[in-house]
């Protein structure tokens, strides 16, 4: 029987590259074989070794979010170009949806080429649901810096921003119902659809995994009493301009010059309680908010970028973000004609998704995670923005505009949104949540969306004011049994 250990220890001097003392194998150069030469040679297999670990720890440095070559070099033309590629590595990395940053460049080419509309809206649709995460990413970056009330403010002001430019190109084009539909879609998907998600998600992994104690989350019931509160008052700055606009049917005055008045102060009050509300959040009743800054502080993050370089993207991206949605905007009237797709749907359903995509994911991430005082921040906090801080800006610029936008939305609008906010105070009122009302949320809002999908855009016409009056008597019953109960 032949020994294995001459075969073993050939075979260590192949893997090793270095030659037995005792080995009778001749000297041979490099490149050169013979009858003795093992199978594997060690040099090459060292040197192939050595340049395949080159080569991943320079793609690992290039793509690498937590360094980038030359960022430290004293030449400004080698730092800047370095600090710009790192800005743009993290920033790049921070979301999972910003793979379709590929969308921007080819919307933008599609509007200005003059592609077909349908094509133009989908390309810009899918556009800026990755600028609105870079926008809310970009956001955070700097009110890490600023501190929590600077940081509250920056987030009320950029919170929305999509839906707010979206919006005044809107009505910039005169397109009021564009712009009215896109708010009361934002509210409902947030209130609606956001929540209903949280909740189910929420109460789905608690149910699996007992995170959470007993079979319920707990949230700030106070905290959620207040921003309900608010939601209520904002439902009731619509249905008394719609209750106005039935009372004056038959009157000889002016309707439509009473019923700016009306918006114009209405708007100037909620924008008012809504600075009131950052005050009592932030400063004089902070403590009642402590649950959900601790939750926002125990996620918080060193920046992965200065200020500055935060306030260049939001430039950046606000810029691209207007480009897109102008594109967006001017193909809805071609997408109607040709897609016989309402105004009012898509301005209630679709947009409201594109500029809530981000927060859509972050309330659902920090609900699994049983951080329910957060999601609820997010989910209302993002409706109260809509209803109290860009809706009156709205109304205040088209007056500064000369465009007659108003708080007066049509009665089915008005009816679904009240009953909305009641169906969400009745939810959250206990200041607990599970699986079963999550799928209320949700199944709600799939109603709502199939109402509007068949509702034409022909019927918001004010011909008769009988159904306004009947409208807004179903909504003052209600009212009666909210109270009641």
């Amino acid at each position: 029987m032949v020994s294995a250990s001459p075969f073993r220890k050939e075979l260590k001097r192949a893997r090793t590259g270095r030659k037995d003392s005792n080995s009778r194998m001749p000297q041979t150069r490099n490149g050169t074989s013979s009858e003795n030469t093992g199978l594997l040679s060690g040099q090459e297999y060292g040197r192939s070794e050595s340049r395949s670990q080159s080569i991943g720890d320079y793609f690992r440095t290039v793509f690498s979010k937590h360094q980038t070559a030359g960022m430290e070099s004293e030449n400004k033309f080698v730092r800047i170009p370095a600090q710009v590629l790192h800005i743009t590595k993290v920033t790049l990395y921070s979301n999972y949806v910003n793979i379709l940053l590929v969308f921007v460049p080819l919307g933008i080419v599609a509007g200005a080429t003059g592609w077909n509309p349908t094509a133009v809206f989908i390309l810009n649709f899918f556009a800026i649901v990755p600028l609105a995460a870079v926008l809310s990413f970009a956001t955070e970056e700097i009110s890490v810096k600023l501190g929590q009330t600077m940081g509250g403010l920056l987030n009320a002001t950029f919170g929305n921003a999509v839906e707010l430019i979206v919006s005044i190109i809107a009505l910039r084009n005169g397109e009021i119902r564009i712009v009215q539909s896109s708010m009361l879609g934002s509210i409902l998907s947030n209130i609606l659809l956001v929540l209903g998600c949280c909740f189910l998600a929420g109460g789905i992994h608690n149910t699996r995994t007992g995170t959470a104690r007993g079979i319920e989350q707990d949230f700030n019931s106070t905290v959620a009493s207040t921003m309900s509160s608010l939601m209520a008052v904002a439902s009731a700055s619509l249905i008394i301009p719609a209750t106005l606009y039935a009372a004056l049917a038959n009157s000889k005055e002016d309707v439509a010059t009473n019923i700016l008045i009306l918006s114009h102060g209405t708007a100037i009050i909620l924008l008012i309680l809504y600075v009131l509300y950052l005050v009592f959040q932030l400063r004089t009743h902070a403590n009642l908010f402590d649950a959900e800054q601790a939750a926002q502080d125990e996620n918080a993050e060193e920046p992965q970028m200065s200020p500055w370089a935060a306030a260049g993207i939001l430039v950046v991206v606000t810029i691209a973000v207007a480009i897109c949605a102008e594109y967006l905007v001017d193909s809805i009237d071609s997408l109607v004609a040709t897609a016989h797709i309402s105004k009012t749907f898509i301005g209630l359903i679709l947009l409201p998704i594109v500029g809530n995509a981000a927060e859509h994911v972050t309330a659902v991430v920090v609900a699994v995670k049983d951080k329910m005082d957060l999601a609820m921040g997010v989910a209302i906090g993002s409706s109260m923005q809509i209803a109290l801080l860009v809706t009156p800006f709205l109304v205040i610029l088209g007056w500064i505009t000369d465009v007659p936008m108003t708080l007066h939305f049509e009665t089915f609008e008005t009816v679904v949104f009240f009953l909305s906010v009641l169906v969400v105070t009745y939810v959250i009122q206990d200041g607990k949540s599970n699986y079963l009302e999550g799928a209320m949320l949700l199944g709600l809002y799939i109603i709502i969306a199939l109402a509007f999908l068949v509702y034409p855009d022909d019927a918001s016409g004010p011909a008769d004011p009988n159904p306004a009056k009947e409208a807004v008597g179903m909504v003052v019953g209600s009212v009666k049994t909210f109270v009641g109960l």
